[in-house]
């Protein structure tokens, strides 16, 4: 479902609900990258706790599952995209940034690019540090770009 065909939820955009779910699935993967612990029940649990309807929920689930499913070919290509940065250096945030929109690039057709990128900015400004949004921008602008084949 593209970004303008999603159901809305009363008082919600697509836009919104999409936002929403990328925030909770940041911050689930962050608990994920914490804890270790990327069981759907965790995830449930998690997003149990958090205000949110069904889209933003099932969104951040979607998410979720295929960063932590395409982990280490996301993490591969990142690497391929990062100059003079090892993943582990990464402040955990803008690593979970990057690995959702990555995922988003590479996995998901039916969202436009420059929607994952626009959106991956936009939440490291709000989640990140100062100097987040750009260097998060920077990385997936390589990852856009590259030519780099999936499996």
């Amino acid at each position: 479902m593209s970004e303008n065909q999603e159901s809305l939820t009363p008082g919600h955009t697509a836009k919104g609900n999409r936002r929403k779910g990328r925030e909770l699935a940041l911050q689930a993967l962050y608990q994920i990258a914490i804890t270790g612990d990327a069981s759907a029940d965790a995830v449930d649990l998690f997003l149990q706790h958090f205000e949110g309807g069904p889209q933003p929920k099932e969104f951040a689930r979607r998410l979720v599952s295929g960063v932590v499913s395409q982990t280490a070919e996301l993490d591969r290509i990142i690497a391929e995209c990062t100059e003079n940065w090892k993943l582990p250096r990464l402040a955990k945030v803008d690593l979970e940034i990057i690995r959702i929109a990555a995922y988003e690039l590479l996995f998901c057709p039916d969202i436009p690019a420059n929607v994952s990128l626009d959106e991956a900015i936009e939440i490291a400004k709000r989640f990140g540090s100062a100097e987040s949004a750009t260097f998060i921008n920077g990385v997936l602008d390589h990852v856009a770009r590259s030519n780099i084949s999936k499996p």
